[in-house]
């Protein structure tokens, strides 16, 4: 532990690091002295004993760490009580070492913010580049650099629409993004409920699996997880096995697309070598509507479920509403100095008893699922689809459908580049085994994953 408090100290806190982490949790060492003195006695442990984890910072922590979600409003909130997520790490064993950087109120405050950035924390660095994360590549960046630059073998993150996947790909790192209700909310600042997924953040696939298996389950705090089958089952299948399709029209008339559609190439050719069925095209039929698709989804569940979230923990620093956020913002302009045009405009909708709420995600549901990605499924008999970085956000986000993020070398600048695994929702396991077979071929064909050129901390 002290080598991991150490190592957080010289490559993120100090000047020229990478801002990854917002707090270091004072209790650690004491955590960890406790798990020795367990081991010492033979007591039995869970799979993630002496694991040190870093979780993002809207996750609730109720031993005195702070959870601001990025925002200078709520810099001194500190939670009654564990998120549900926090007791199962706990519970396995994991140490709780600290709080990543976000991006405010995960990349829900301005359409010009970049991401990495927050009122709070300041500005995320890549560790591959140092240089701040872009506009787009996700809110979950601390997590994600944290796990990049070896500070923890395990970060949590959140995503609702890119903001695992999209680090992740920047990063090279793998993440999963859960379908939605496989691993609980409960305790976790909201943006859309409907979409919102935790999920981990490490550098392999049985990491991933590992951590998912500790952190999945029921929970009465959100019902969403009571309909989901329990746990996630660990297992092999073969890359032989595997008939992969490849959604073209997703994929298609994408300037950032365009740039790693030569790596994307490679790696569908090493995985036709390994002896994958390549189904190309395998296209989701709602592509291209879906992806011009304007939906009042997003602001709509945020001013509400911000509000309940607010309330429910006693207006946390004197913020009881969205309303009371957005004043707070206008006499301190210098905390959202990129303005918060977002929160604004969440804050005109009517709620979700509204018509326009209740029919736009109603299709944003059958758009996503029934007509997007089980479509393509089904109609090619595919197991997953496979996607250049994570440019397929925007429909896994809506169908609330499983992800995993892999390294998959570099682009032609030298920078992270990454694949996204997606099948459809509740099919978890399925997908997590497809993404070992497919993190196997990867790397015996591009070698491991992009290690980082750390930024020269003085």
């Amino acid at each position: 532990m002290q080598w991991t408090l150490g190592r957080i100290a010289n490559v993120s806190q100090t000047q020229g690091g990478i801002n990854a982490v917002r707090e270091v949790s004072g209790q650690a060492l004491d955590e960890a002295a406790l798990i020795d003195s367990r081991l010492a006695r033979g007591e039995p442990l869970g799979a993630l004993v002496g694991v040190p984890v870093l979780l993002k910072d809207n996750i609730l922590v109720g031993d005195g760490q702070r959870t601001s979600a990025g925002a200078a409003a709520l810099a001194d909130f500190r939670g009654r009580r564990d998120a549900t997520i926090v007791t199962r790490l706990r519970a396995a064993g994991a140490i709780i070492v600290g709080k990543c950087n976000m991006t405010e109120f995960a990349d829900y405050v301005s359409d010009t913010m970049p991401a990495g950035f927050s009122g709070i924390g300041g500005m995320v660095v890549n560790p591959h580049t140092g240089e701040p994360y872009g506009r787009g590549q996700g809110s979950s960046v601390g997590s994600a650099a944290a796990v990049a630059a070896d500070l923890v073998p395990l970060a949590i993150g959140t995503e609702t629409q890119n903001s695992l996947q999209a680090p992740a790909c920047h990063s090279s790192v793998v993440a999963v993004k859960p379908s939605v209700g496989l691993v609980s909310r409960a305790g976790v600042v909201p943006l859309v409920p409907s979409q919102d997924s935790p999920g981990p953040i490490v550098r392999n696939v049985a990491d991933a699996t590992l951590a998912l298996q500790s952190l999945a389950g029921p929970d009465c705090r959100d019902t969403a997880t009571l309909a989901m089958p329990r746990g996630v089952a660990s297992g092999e299948i073969a890359l032989s096995a595997l008939r992969i399709g490849v959604p073209r029209r997703a994929i298609s008339d994408r300037p950032e697309v365009a740039e790693v559609l030569a790596q994307f190439e490679v790696v569908l050719s090493l995985l036709a070598r390994g002896g994958a069925q390549i189904v190309d095209p395998c296209e989701i039929p709602s592509a291209a509507t879906i992806m011009d698709l304007r939906s009042c989804v997003f602001r709509t569940e945020f001013k509400a479920s911000l509000d309940a979230f607010l309330d429910d923990h006693d207006e946390p620093c004197g913020i009881g509403s969205l309303a009371a956020l957005i004043a707070w913002n206008d006499r301190h302009p210098d905390c959202v100095p990129f303005g918060q045009s977002l929160l604004v405009a969440a804050a005109t909708t009517d709620g979700l008893g509204s018509a326009e709420y209740r029919q736009d995600r109603a299709q944003d549901i059958a758009l996503s699922g029934p007509e997007g990605i089980d479509a393509a499924l089904s109609e090619h008999r595919a197991d997953i689809l496979l996607v250049p970085m994570a440019c397929a956000a925007k429909i896994t986000g809506k169908a609330g459908a499983p992800v995993v993020a892999l390294p998959a070398g570099a682009d032609a600048n030298g920078r992270p580049f990454g694949i996204t695994a997606i099948a459809s929702h509740g099919n978890d396991a399925r997908l997590l085994q497809a993404a070992a077979a497919i993190e196997g071929a990867l790397e015996r064909g591009l070698g491991p994953r992009m290690l980082p050129q750390f930024p020269n901390p003085t």
